[in-house]
């Protein structure tokens, strides 16, 4: 329902209310309104998943967030005539932070509750095959 809001809105460049008065640069107000709601429903919603999530991988919906954070303050950005054209340049800092963090997450819980691998055990058995082999 909150992204069909756009829908109840006039369609001219100056909307004025007897609140506010707004002058978009685009075309009418219903377009900057369906552009500003179609980036902030679905953030909205992952901010929700983000902070409702259990599992291990959730750090991973940060990089859609950032995104949408990027989309959405470009649409903001008065002097900016074109939106979504470089928001993944901005995006990518952020993915080479989060994507070998969570890769990092991945690979420590695969080894200890899939593999089983627990480092230490290994080495102890180590330690003791080359005491029983240095005693032969």
């Amino acid at each position: 329902y909150f992204f069909y809001l756009y829908k109840g809105l006039p369609r001219v460049k100056v909307w004025e209310t007897f609140l506010f008065t707004y002058e978009t640069n685009y075309k009418d107000i219903n377009i900057f309104v369906w552009l500003v709601l179609g980036r902030s429903v679905p953030l909205m919603l992952l901010l929700i998943w983000f902070f409702t999530c259990k599992h291990w991988w959730y750090h991973v919906i940060l990089i859609p967030m950032a995104m949408y954070i990027f989309q959405l303050a470009n649409v903001f950005n008065k002097s900016s005539q074109f939106t979504d054209e470089i928001e993944i340049y901005y995006l990518i800092p952020i993915m080479l932070i989060i994507i070998p963090f969570v890769y990092w997450i991945r690979v420590r819980l695969f080894e200890k509750y899939v593999l089983g691998i627990d480092l230490k055990k290994i080495e102890k058995e180590l330690e003791s095959y080359e005491k029983k082999d240095n005693e032969a």
